[in-house]
Parts: C-alpha cells; sequence; structure tokens
C-alpha cells in the first residue's frame, strides 16, 4: 500500500464513521464516496470498523485502567461504555451485522470477532488468561452490563430490566403505597 492510498484510505474509513455517527441506523454507508474504491464490499469495510472499534476499546481500557487500577471490571465497563458513546455508529453498525449478518461469511467473521472481542474484556477484567476461549461469556457479561449501565444512563429502559422482580426497597414502597 502506497503511502497515498494508506492516506486515502484513512480519509475514506474517518467519513464512514462520520456518516455512521450521523445516521445511527446501523446500516454501512457504502454510498460515501471513495467506499466501493478503497474496501470493496460491505465485509471488508465491517472488518476494518470491526479493527478500529477494537483498538480504541483496547487503549481506552488501558487509559481507564491506569486511573482506576483496583477496579479491572468497573475499568473494562467504564470504557466499553465511553468508547459506545464516542462512536455511536459504529456501535450500531456492528450489533445489527452480529445480528443480522448478510452472509454466512460475514455471519462468521463476526462471530469470530464478538468471541476475540469477549475474550480481551474477560482479560483484561482480571477474570481468565490470554487466549482462554471459555472466557467469552465472561466478557460477554461484562459488556451486557456496560450496554445496561449505558442504556440506563441514556434513560432507556431495556427489556431484561422490566422483567427483573422488584428489589426489596421497590416492594416495600408499593406495601406502603397500599
Amino acid at each position: 500500500m502506497t503511502w497515498t492510498t494508506f492516506h486515502r484510505r484513512a480519509d475514506v474509513l474517518r467519513a464512514v464513521i462520520t456518516t455512521a455517527d450521523r445516521r445511527r441506523d446501523g446500516r454501512l454507508p457504502m454510498d460515501v464516496e471513495g467506499v466501493a474504491e478503497t474496501f470493496g464490499d460491505e465485509l471488508s469495510l465491517l472488518a476494518t470498523l470491526q479493527l478500529k472499534w477494537h483498538t480504541r476499546l483496547a487503549g481506552r481500557i488501558e487509559n481507564v485502567m491506569a486511573a482506576q487500577p483496583e477496579d479491572l471490571g468497573g475499568a473494562v465497563e467504564q470504557a466499553w461504555r465511553e468508547i459506545a458513546l464516542e462512536m455511536p455508529g459504529v456501535r450500531a453498525l456492528l450489533d445489527h451485522y452480529r445480528a443480522e449478518p448478510l452472509d454466512d461469511a460475514m455471519a462468521s467473521a463476526m462471530a469470530r470477532a464478538t468471541q476475540k472481542e469477549h475474550m480481551m474484556l474477560a482479560t483484561m477484567a482480571g477474570r481468565s488468561s490470554v487466549g482462554d476461549t471459555s472466557a467469552a461469556p465472561v466478557g460477554a457479561a461484562l459488556e451486557e452490563r456496560a450496554r445496561a449501565a449505558l442504556l440506563a444512563a441514556q434513560g432507556v429502559v431495556t427489556l431484561s430490566s422490566e422483567r427483573r422482580s422488584p428489589s426489596l426497597l421497590q416492594r416495600l414502597k408499593a406495601v406502603v403505597a397500599a
């Protein structure tokens, strides 16, 4: 890759991220100028966005851990929330194509990327060792907690929080109110 090609690719990627953040519809912005020539197809673009997300997340985890090394799980969750706020369009794309891949190749790529991200989250939280594939559910739980906290902070009620039984305090308030 030449220096000019490298910079052109970076410019197109920035335009894609800006468009995705503006739209937040979870659809790859293949209509951005230069995408077809630079990335070729949806899978290549999605893989690049996944790498961008993963790299930014790993860096943020390191930064947050430097500030609060005593709560590794909390640091991982905080970093995930911060990057989700910084890159909302990319997060929406990754979520959409994880749930609804265009084809088997994309489904396989998203499953591998998701597993690796979950393994990284678990490892960075100090709950597994590097390369431990059995740690993916631990990382998934960390992501789920970070996502739920982010949605709660934004005032969004999730289905899982609606299904939870009321806390003791909520039950006592209901009894007193009756």
